[in-house]
């Protein structure tokens, strides 16, 4: 397995992991379709369902991620592009289709950064993100 596949599948189980202690339940992972895929959908004890990307970054060190982050460098969740939203929007669609859900949804980002020498996350979850 390619190393950035290792890297994802990493930081999919962190949100996954982050996700239910912050008490979501997972409904599925790794949806996929022809279209696109959603990467966790969880739902809220209200019934809510969230479906969200996860974007996943790594570095070699500590300082290094400090580094990225005091200079603003780029972003995991910068790579939630137009190509992406509108795969994202149209794989959605047919969850939602396929289930028959009509209730409330949203769409979010957890974006990761991992030094995974140092077994070290930071998370960025991005709430309720409206595409365009």
């Amino acid at each position: 397995m390619a190393k950035h596949n290792e890297i994802g599948e990493m930081g999919e189980e962190i949100a996954a992991n982050w996700l239910r202690r912050k008490g979501l339940t997972l409904v599925e992972r790794n949806y996929n379709k022809k279209c696109g895929e959603i990467d966790i959908v969880a739902r809220e004890t209200s019934g809510k369902v969230h479906f969200i990307e996860v974007k996943t970054v790594s570095y070699e060190t500590m300082s290094d991620l400090e580094r990225a982050v005091s200079h603003k460098t780029w972003r995991p969740e910068e790579n939630v592009h137009a190509y992406k939203q509108k795969k994202l929007k149209n794989t959605i669609s047919i969850w939602l289709d396929e289930r028959k859900y009509f209730g409330d949804f949203v769409i979010d980002i957890v974006a990761i950064r991992l030094v995974p020498r140092e077994k070290y996350g930071k998370i960025n979850f991005i709430e309720n993100v409206i595409f365009e």
